[in-house]
């Protein structure tokens, strides 16, 4: 009997129709297009502006987007993680809600929270239901409404971040395609140099905070970018090496989108050519668990059954990881 591996079967994305434009945030902070596409690679990003309107509302349009590209019965789902760093509420689940908006009327359903790298991780956690045996289709959806908590008068993080949703389908399967193998990490130290500090329970909301603005996010961009440039490049040359892939087995690079310069450091590190790095930021910023299924989003009509693809992360936490990958269908 062959061995059950968990692969992508399906996927959907979904971004809103709003660009705020580099061009935009010049009239709105002191900064300029050359500054923030040399240090970021970034032109615009997508804000969702509806009132009322949350990250439940990003994660259920990209699931109705594969749902409809598929032709998937959302009875048929066993399970649904959503992976946000910008839940609707504190308490109630936006994965509950985006399983019943969709019609998931017989899934369990929870949320992922590990910043930057929380697709990822869902990844793993979706792989290891299906490896088990337990579950057949999980439906794996990475969304943030990043604007929710940026302050736009701050220039080192209003021109990073976007809005966005991203989802994929897990199933089981026979030839060996799908996650191979991962590397995963996490070390508390980094807590304190990327931050949305105020909100959670040990940092109430009071009338002084909100005033003081204590509860937008935070990021010390200096110590966050050389973490991030060292781990995100050290763990994808480790899953490498443990897997005897030199970089002509590879056929795509997915790394987060975070900043252009972080990628290329990766990609360098393993000696890839540009044109097997998936690259979306300069439309879309960082749209933190959104980046890795909008991209294979963006991708999918390029990527090939039995591809190599290289999954790599690094976030808030500090969070940080790398997955190989085989690709199991053609589109």
């Amino acid at each position: 009997m062959s061995k059950i591996t968990a692969a992508i079967t399906a996927v959907g994305g979904y971004v809103p129709d709003f660009v705020l434009t580099n061009k935009i945030l010049e009239t709105m902070v002191d900064t300029n297009d050359e500054w923030i596409t040399t240090r970021t690679g970034i032109k615009e990003r997508r804000i969702l502006k509806e009132e009322g309107k949350g990250t439940s509302f990003l994660a259920i349009k990209a699931a109705e987007d594969l749902i409809q590209k598929s032709n998937l019965d959302p009875k048929e789902i066993d399970l649904v993680i959503v992976c946000t760093a910008t839940p609707d509420m504190k308490a109630a689940s936006t994965a509950a809600y985006t399983a019943t908006q969709i019609g998931a009327v017989n899934a369990f359903s929870y949320d992922l929270e590990a910043a930057c790298s929380s697709f990822l991780f869902g990844m793993s956690t979706a792989a290891a239901y299906i490896e088990a045996g337990r579950y057949k289709k999980i439906l794996l959806i990475g969304a943030d409404k990043n604007s929710s908590f940026i302050n736009y008068k701050d220039r080192a993080t209003c021109i990073i971040f976007g809005d966005g949703g991203g989802a994929v389908l897990f199933e089981p399967n026979n030839e060996n395609l799908g996650l191979q193998d991962e590397i995963l990490r996490s070390n508390g130290v980094g807590r304190e140099f990327l931050q949305a500090t105020y909100g959670g329970s040990a940092y109430p909301i009071n009338e002084n905070t909100f005033k003081e603005g204590k509860h937008y996010v935070f990021q010390d961009g200096k110590t966050v970018f050389k973490n991030a440039v060292f781990n995100m490049a050290d763990v994808t040359v480790r899953i490498m090496e443990r897997n005897n892939l030199k970089n002509d087995d590879i056929q795509w690079l997915a790394a987060h989108q975070a900043n252009k310069r972080i990628i290329d450091a990766t990609a360098n590190r393993i000696e890839l050519e540009e044109s097997k790095v998936m690259m979306n930021i300069e439309k879309y910023g960082n749209t933190t668990s959104a980046t890795l299924p909008l991209l294979l989003s963006n991708y999918e009509s390029q990527l090939k059954k039995g591809d190599n693809i290289i999954f790599a992360a690094f976030g808030g936490g500090f969070t940080w990881g790398s997955i190989y990958f085989k690709w199991a269908y053609n589109s």
